[in-house]
Order: C-alpha cells, then structure tokens, then sequence
C-alpha cells in the first residue's frame, strides 16, 4: 500500500512543459472520411433510393485544425446513409452530410498525393469524400458505396507580409509594435513557437495582416529546427519582411557571430534552398535595435554594400551566398521598442508596396479618384437633363 502511494505521488511530482513550450498551433491534421452509401430503390414501383451523404469543409476565419483533430483524433468520419425507398415513400431521403470548418489558407491532399482543393475564402466549400448515388434504374436499383479517403489538411497562412528573420530579431516586438498582436517576448532565441498573426491598422481603416513566424536557422531549407514549419507558411504572403539584428546573429558558442549583410544572405539562401519561387515576392528589408551604439554607422554600411553587392560579393564566404540574391524595394532602420517615427514610416513603406503588387497583379481595379473622374466624363458626354 505504502509503495502504491510513494509511485502515485512521484507520478504528481513529474515535471511537464511549461505552457509556452507547449504550442496549441496546429497546421496539419491527417482525417479518415467517408460518404454515407445510396439507399436502395424499389424496383416494383420505380422507386429512388436518397443519395448517401457528403464529407465537406467549409471556409471560417475563426476554425481551427485544432478542434477537428480533438473531436476526430483516430475517429473515422462518416456521412449519413440514403433513406431506402418503400411502397410509402417512393423517393428516400438523401443522407445527412457532415461540415468540416476549416480556417482559411487549408488546402486537402488525398492519400495518393493528389490535391483536392483549396480553401482560401470565408464560407467556400470543397467535398472530401461524396456520398454514394441511390437506387434507380441505371444501377438496378441498387444504392453505391460512399467515397473513403484518407486525406491531410494542410494550413499556410493567408498574410499580406510575412515576417522572415532569424531567433532574437526583434520579429515579436516588431508585430507587437506595428499591429494589435501580443506575442510572447523576451531577450533570448526562440521565443516564438508558433505563429502569430496581427492587423495593421491605418487612419482610413485601411487593414493590412501581417504574420510573425518562429525564427529560421540555418539549414532550415532541410527541415532543421522548426524548418519547413516555418517555411511553407511564407509561400501564401505577397510581401516579404525581412528583419535582421543591426550587430548580426549567433545562434550558440559553438556557432560563428554572423554580421548583418552575413544574416541577410543567410535568410535569403535559405529561402532560395526552400523554393528559389519566393525570391519572386516584393520584400523590404528592417533592422531593427537601431537605437544601440554604433548601429547608424553598421546601417550605412549595409545600405552601401547593397548598392555595390556584386563588387563586394566575393569577400564573402561562399556557403553564405545564395545563387539569386534578393532586391529590396526598400531598406529601413528601424527601432520596434523605442522610436515610433521609425514604424510609422514602415507601416507606410508596407502599404505602398502592397499597393503596387496590387495594381502589378490586378491591372484591371481601377482607384476611386481614376473612377470618379470617368464617371464624370461620361455624364458630361449625355448633356443636359431632358424634363
């Protein structure tokens, strides 16, 4: 009895993660589904038997995988069966389907591979597995098997920026500072394990989303620390926000100090290594903690060093540089914990760029001022009001 009660308190006494450690982000979720099967018809009287019902997501803002996997977790998931045709009701009843909600940016492969769908607007729906058809002529009458899939739902995040830097950036202060988010900070690497993800507000109620992601390393692109976690979430942001430590990185004692220019290579040949496609998106550089000594002075050497980065490309150690290196449509100083002034003009830089990757891939929106103008027009060439 005594041993009983010493194993159940040292049980109690185990030491379990802290809660911050324990990330409740979840961007993948493996489902088991199946549609209901068709009911049977009635050949005496030409009967129809319902059709088996359907396995579908639908598109919520608010859903999370999280849900789903708790209240599925190792669960197969089965649509309602046709109602059977009877000599009292001729047409059976179509089976009961099953909604999924999903949030948005979830795109469902199927066990082979294949992709079904995505899912990218609120309220847009995709079938995972489609009921059976019910008993009728063409198939004696006989009701079909439901569809069964084993099928993956994958999230990549919908964010016009995505914050891209390395542990210790200043990315959470960053997103802390420019949005409403309230990411977890502190002074040491990987304080962020999960994505966070804020709204930028301006004067007019213009609204732009932007997403911190934890930190790359080095050897990401090969799925090294969080890896691919992190990188797949990049490929749905049109603009990327590159941010790097003003004095550089080093990620432990046994690894070398990285210097600015160094990290920013660094980042952008990691990304290349991932998907050479992402190095297509618009970007802005920010370094960040401008306020510390001697950080105006390493900042005008980064800017120089870019305007002439292919005469000083080769006193660079080779591993660190990418085949395509990225162009910056701007380079910013900025300071996410002490000067304002810095991200307001950052905020602006933001929103000015989205606003050409807008008119570059939607040449067609016309401005409202463009708009008023030709509206005006066209109601001088009528003339004058007939009463």
């Amino acid at each position: 009895m005594v041993f009983i009660l010493r194993t159940l308190y040292a049980a109690k006494e185990i030491k379990r993660p802290r809660n911050y450690l324990r990330s409740k982000f979840i961007d993948s979720v493996r489902l088991h589904v199946k549609g209901g099967t068709g009911g049977t018809g009635l050949p005496k009287y030409g009967g129809l038997g319902g059709q088996g019902g359907c396995v579908y997501c639908s598109g919520k803002e608010d859903a999370s995988l999280r849900k789903i996997m708790t209240f599925y977790r190792s669960k197969t998931i089965a649509a309602g069966h046709g109602e059977d045709s009877r000599k009292t009701k001729i047409v059976g009843n179509p089976g009961a389907d099953i909604k999924l909600e999903v949030p948005l940016g979830v795109t469902v492969y199927r066990e082979d591979g294949k992709v079904l769908g995505t899912i990218d607007n609120e309220d847009q729906t995709l079938i995972l597995a489609r009921g059976g058809p019910g008993g009728n002529k063409e198939n004696n009458f006989l009701g079909h098997y439901g569809q069964i899939h084993h099928v993956r739902l994958d999230l990549k995040l919908i964010a016009d920026v995505g914050l891209v830097g390395f542990p210790n950036a200043g990315k959470s202060s960053l997103l802390k500072a420019i949005s409403r988010a309230k990411p977890r900070i502190a002074n040491y690497p990987f304080t962020t394990i999960k994505p966070n993800k804020g709204i930028i507000h301006y004067a007019d109620h213009r609204q732009i989303s932007i997403a911190d992601l934890p930190g790359l390393i080095e050897g990401a692109h090969v799925n090294i620390g969080l890896g691919h976690k992190f990188l797949k979430h990049v490929e749905r942001t049109k603009l990327l926000l590159f941010i790097a430590d003003v004095h550089g990185f080093q990620l432990s004692p046994k690894h070398p100090q990285r210097s600015c220019l160094e990290t920013v290579l660094l980042l952008n040949k990691e990304l290349e290594l991932y998907d050479p496609e992402l190095l297509e998106k618009p970007a802005i550089l920010a370094v960040n903690k401008m306020d510390l000594e001697g950080a105006q002075e390493i900042y005008d050497k980064l800017v120089e060093s870019y305007e002439r980065i292919d005469e000083i490309i080769h006193d660079i150690p080779k591993e660190l540089i990418p085949d395509k290196i990225i162009s910056f449509k701007d380079i910013i100083g900025i300071s996410a914990l002490n000067d304002t002034s810095s991200i307001e003009q950052l905020k602006t830089r933001l929103r000015k760029r989205l606003d050409e990757y807008a008119e570059e891939n939607n040449p067609d929106i016309i401005e409202p001022d463009e708009l008023l103008k030709k509206n005006k027009a066209a109601l001088a060439e009528r003339g004058p009001k007939i009463t």
